[in-house]
């Protein structure tokens, strides 16, 4: 199964990039994934069910630690180009 998250860190600084989106930044980049697109205000990034939801785990543990109140993410089954979505939608029902 693949996956995309979408997310945000909290508070916002429009002068400089803070400490837990740097941080944010870092994890997403440094994780093993297909796509990564990092911006101001959102960043998405896609990749194989282990590889991302590992990323979130560090992005959540890391972005807190360094100083975020507030982190929004979404995640969307994307699909998986071996099984199709039927099957996708399978096993995320079965707790996948």
């Amino acid at each position: 199964m693949r996956l995309k998250v979408e997310f945000t860190t909290e508070p916002f600084d429009l002068d400089e990039a803070p400490a837990h989106a740097l941080v944010a930044r870092e994890v997403i980049e440094a994780a093993d994934l297909d796509t990564v697109d990092v911006g101001p205000f959102g960043n998405t990034a896609e990749g194989a069910a282990d590889a991302v939801l590992a990323a979130v785990d560090a992005l959540l543990r890391k972005s807190l630690g360094a100083g975020a109140t507030r982190i929004s993410l979404q995640v969307n089954v994307i699909g998986d180009a071996d099984r199709g979505a039927d099957a996708d939608a399978d096993a995320v029902g079965e707790g996948a």
